[in-house]
């Protein structure tokens, strides 16, 4: 029974020389608890390996998986302020300061110019890991100015909705971007630009309520989390039970809601064939 003991001759290391696994090395997957590394994740398009549970991303990384080359961040200079001097358990001051030191993101939502497959296209793209990607005024300005910046150029643009609503340290200004973004897209439907809106997980609140809504084409990733209200306000509301799984892309794009989803891996061809059949004009980015 020798193999319950421990060898004498065998390879032994100090304790001083032994080593900690590295900090992000391994992806543990949140639904079905299989392991990976952050590699074979990465390689996977941010995907888990064995169930294809689709992980959330920011910003950038969108950026770095859709667009052909470099691309142009805009508008950068916009950033939150605490106008109301808003106090909770924190100052929002400190909020914001804290948001842009773990995220290194500017605020809720960074936009960028690039191409895809060759064909220009502006990506707003919502950071959740801001605040919980929430709707304040530096979000409503953005995409006002991207909607903008789409006009003058004749390009498409392409809102990435990931967000737990409106920002409540801003009170109704954030409430005002409902309004303010959903006019300005009018002008987009009136030029005959195309607006794509691709909603992840989750997107909820007033950005449901307006922008993440109002695309030419509605498209979301798989099992994303999609609604306005959660289950147990809507439930008191209308006092009847919910289908399961209600708030979920599947039972939306059942419903009528959304066009299609999308798997991320084919995410980039399919904007690709979008982009050629609906902005022809477009001239393509050598």
């Amino acid at each position: 029974m020798g193999w319950f003991k421990r060898l004498k001759d065998g390879i032994q290391t100090a304790t001083k020389f032994k080593k900690e696994t590295p900090d992000g090395l391994w992806y543990k997957c949140i639904r079905c608890n299989e392991l990976c590394t952050r590699k074979e994740l990465a390689e996977n398009f941010y995907k888990c390996t064995h169930c294809d549970y689709h992980t959330r991303l920011d910003s950038h990384t969108y950026f770095n998986l859709l667009f052909d080359s470099d691309f142009e961040l805009l508008f950068e200079e916009l950033k939150s302020k605490d106008f109301l001097e808003f106090k909770d358990l924190k100052s929002y001051d400190e909020r914001l300061k804290a948001a842009r030191e773990k995220n290194d993101t500017t605020d809720a939502i960074t936009v960028a110019h690039g191409a895809i497959n060759k064909r220009e296209i502006v990506i707003a793209a919502m950071n959740f890991g801001f605040i919980g990607g929430s709707m304040g005024s530096v979000v409503g300005e953005r995409i006002s100015q991207a909607i903008d910046y789409c006009l003058e150029h004749r390009i498409p643009l392409m809102i990435i909705s990931k967000s737990g609503g409106a920002r409540m340290m801003e009170s109704a200004f954030s409430l005002m971007q409902m309004a303010k973004t959903s006019a300005k897209l009018s002008k987009m439907s009136k030029a005959g630009i195309p607006y794509l809106s691709f909603l992840t997980d989750p997107t909820t609140g007033g950005v449901t309520a307006s922008y993440a809504m109002l695309g030419d084409l509605n498209f979301a990733e798989p099992e994303a989390l999609i609604g306005f209200a959660g289950p147990r306000v809507i439930k008191e509301t209308i006092k009847k039970d919910l289908p399961e799984g209600f708030q979920t892309s599947e039972f939306l794009l059942e419903k009528g809601f959304l066009d299609f989803i999308v798997n991320r891996k084919d995410l980039k061809d399919k904007l690709g064939v979008i982009l050629e059949v609906l902005a022809p004009a477009t001239a393509e980015v050598s």
